[in-house]
C-alpha cells in the first residue's frame, strides 16, 4: 500500500473517528454549560487553536465554513471567554470521548503508535490550523484520550490537505461542497447563501481535487513502511466497528 493509497483508504474511517466528539450529545452539554450555542462553541472550539486572532484569518483557516457564520460563532464566543480556552474546552472533551469509546480497544496500544507516527512526521506548511491543534498540550494521556486526539489531528490534516488541493484545481470552497456528495444541503449547513453555482461543470475537478488531497495527506503515510500503513487502516476501520457496536440500538 502506497502512502497515498492509505490515505484515501484511511478517509473515512478518519472523518468519523476525529468528528464523532463533536455530534456528542455530553459535547453539546459542555457547551451550554460554558454559555455557548453548538455552533459557537465548533467554530471557537476549532479556530481557538490559533489563538486570539481576527474572525477572517479563523474563516481562512477553516476554509469551507462561510466567512459570516465564522464571524457569528467566534464574536459570540469571544463575549463568553477567550479563544484558547474554548480549544482547550474542546479539546477535554475530545479526550473524554476517547476514554468513554476507545479505551476497551482491543488493539488500542498498536492504533495509538502508528497514528502517533503519522501525525508527528506530518508537515505543516499550509496548514496553519492542523499545526496549532498539534502544538496544542494534551490534557489526558490515557490510551483512549490520546488515540481520540490522534483521530483528530489526522482529520485537521486531511481537512487542511483537502484545502489546499480544492485552491489548487481552481475552485472556491462553496464550488468544491457544491460539487461534493452533499451539494446545497452541504453548503446550507456550512453557512453559505444561495444562489449557488451550478454543480455539473465543477464535478471533474473535485475529483481531481480529491485525488490531489490523498496525495497531499499520504506523505504523512511514508513514516510508516507499507504493511504498516495495511494495519494502521485496518485498525482505524475496526475501531469505528467498535464504536458504532457500543451505540445504543
Amino acid at each position: 500500500m502506497t502512502p497515498e493509497q492509505a490515505a484515501a483508504a484511511a478517509k473515512q474511517a478518519v472523518l468519523v473517528l476525529g468528528g464523532a466528539f463533536s455530534d456528542d450529545p455530553k459535547t453539546m452539554r459542555r457547551a451550554r454549560q460554558i454559555g455557548l450555542t453548538g455552533w459557537a462553541f465548533y467554530v471557537a472550539g476549532r479556530g481557538g487553536a490559533l489563538g486570539d486572532v481576527r474572525a477572517d484569518t479563523v474563516a481562512a483557516a477553516l476554509g469551507f465554513i462561510a466567512p459570516e457564520a465564522v464571524q457569528d460563532g467566534w464574536d459570540a464566543a469571544r463575549k463568553v471567554a477567550p479563544p484558547e480556552q474554548i480549544a482547550a474546552d474542546n479539546l477535554d472533551e475530545c479526550c473524554r470521548w476517547g476514554r468513554e469509546h476507545l479505551e476497551s480497544f482491543y488493539a488500542l496500544p498498536k492504533l495509538v503508535e502508528l497514528a502517533e507516527r503519522v501525525v508527528v512526521s506530518a508537515e505543516t506548511a499550509g496548514m496553519p490550523l492542523f499545526a496549532a491543534w498539534r502544538a496544542m498540550p494534551l490534557p489526558d494521556d490515557s490510551p483512549g484520550a490520546r488515540a481520540a486526539v490522534l483521530a483528530h489531528l489526522m482529520r485537521e490534516h486531511r481537512g487542511a490537505a483537502h484545502l489546499l488541493a480544492i485552491r489548487a484545481s481552481g475552485l472556491s470552497p462553496l464550488e468544491a461542497i457544491i460539487a461534493g456528495p452533499e451539494g446545497e444541503a452541504g453548503a446550507t449547513a456550512f453557512g453559505w447563501q444561495p444562489p449557488y453555482p451550478a454543480y455539473e461543470p465543477l464535478v471533474r475537478r473535485r475529483s481531481w481535487a480529491e485525488a490531489l488531497t490523498d496525495r497531499i495527506a499520504g506523505e504523512a503515510f511514508r513514516a510508516l513502511g507499507p504493511a504498516e500503513r495495511i494495519e494502521l487502516v485496518n485498525l482505524l476501520d475496526a475501531a469505528v466497528t467498535s464504536v458504532k457496536e457500543a451505540l445504543p440500538s
